[in-house]
C-alpha cells in the first residue's frame, strides 16, 4: 500500500466528485447520513456511557458512509446494512481508533485548562443550559485557537484510519502513521478542500441566508428551515462521498479483503 501524491486541484475536485456521487443516489445516500447521525444522537442521549459508545462506534459508521460512496458510484447495491456493515470490518480496530481518539480530544481539552482555568473544557461538557451559563461569558478565543491547533494533527491521524483499518486490515498504528504520511505529503490538496468545504458549506449557504433576510425578513425563520434541510440532506451527503474521494485519488481504489 501506497500513499500517492496529488495536486491541490485535486482537493477541490474532491467536494465535485462527492456531489457527482451523490447525484446518482440522493435518497439512498441522504438516508444513510441522516440515520448515521441519528444514532450517534440517540446514544448521545445516555448519560456518559453513550458518548463512549458513540464515539466507539464513529469511525466503522464512517466506513460504512464510505462504502455507501463506492458502492454508489460503481452501481452496487446499497442499504441500511451497508451502513452498519462497516462496524464488522476489523472491528477491534475501529473501536479503538475510536477509544484513542476520544480520549486525545479529551486530553488536549484538558490542556486547554492551563489557559483559561477549565471554562472550555467545562462549556464543552455541559449536560444543560444552567451548566453552559455560568461559564457562557468567559472569552473562549485563544483555548479554542489552542484547540484548533493541536487538533490538527489529531484529524490527519484519523483522517483515513479507519478505512485503512477496515479494507486494508492495517492494525492501530499503521493505520494512523499511513494516515498522517499521506495527509503530510498532500496537504496542499487538504488545504484546496478545506477551502471549498468552507466556501460552498459554510460561506456561501450564511452569504445566502443574510441576503433573503434582508430582502424577505418576514420568511427567515422558513428560509433558515430549508437552509438546515438542505445542509443534512445535501451538503452532508456530499461530504461525507468526498472523503471516499480523497481515499481513491491518494490510495486507490482497493477491495475488501
Amino acid at each position: 500500500m501506497r500513499a500517492q501524491t496529488v495536486s491541490s486541484a485535486d482537493g477541490w475536485r474532491w467536494l465535485a466528485t462527492g456531489f457527482a456521487i451523490f447525484q446518482r443516489n440522493p435518497p439512498v445516500l441522504s438516508l444513510l447520513v441522516v440515520i448515521y447521525w441519528l444514532t450517534v444522537i440517540f446514544l448521545n442521549v445516555l448519560p456518559v456511557i453513550g458518548a463512549i459508545a458513540a464515539s466507539l462506534i464513529i469511525p466503522g459508521l464512517s466506513v460504512g458512509l464510505m462504502q455507501a460512496a463506492r458502492n454508489i458510484e460503481r452501481g452496487q447495491a446499497v442499504g441500511i446494512q451497508t451502513l452498519y456493515g462497516g462496524l464488522r470490518e476489523n472491528t477491534r480496530t475501529l473501536l479503538a481508533l475510536g477509544a484513542l481518539y476520544l480520549a486525545v480530544t479529551l486530553g488536549i481539552l484538558g490542556l486547554s485548562t492551563i489557559i483559561d482555568g477549565g471554562d472550555l473544557l467545562r462549556y464543552m461538557l455541559a449536560s444543560g443550559r444552567a451548566e453552559r451559563a455560568v461559564v457562557e461569558d468567559a472569552d473562549f478565543a485563544l483555548p479554542a485557537l489552542f484547540v484548533l491547533v493541536m487538533l490538527v494533527p489529531v484529524l490527519m491521524a484519523w483522517w483515513f484510519a479507519p478505512v485503512l483499518a477496515a479494507w486494508h486490515r492495517l492494525p492501530l498504528g499503521k493505520a494512523l502513521f499511513f494516515s498522517f504520511v499521506a495527509c503530510w505529503i498532500n496537504w496542499r490538496a487538504f488545504l484546496a478542500y478545506s477551502a471549498a468545504v468552507l466556501l460552498v458549506a459554510g460561506i456561501a449557504p450564511a452569504m445566502l441566508l443574510g441576503l433573503l433576510t434582508l430582502l424577505l425578513p418576514g420568511v427567515a425563520g422558513f428560509v433558515s428551515s430549508l437552509l438546515i434541510v438542505f445542509m443534512v440532506l445535501v451538503m452532508g451527503p456530499v461530504v461525507f462521498a468526498s472523503f471516499y474521494a480523497s481515499y481513491r485519488d491518494i490510495f486507490g481504489i482497493s477491495e475488501i479483503v
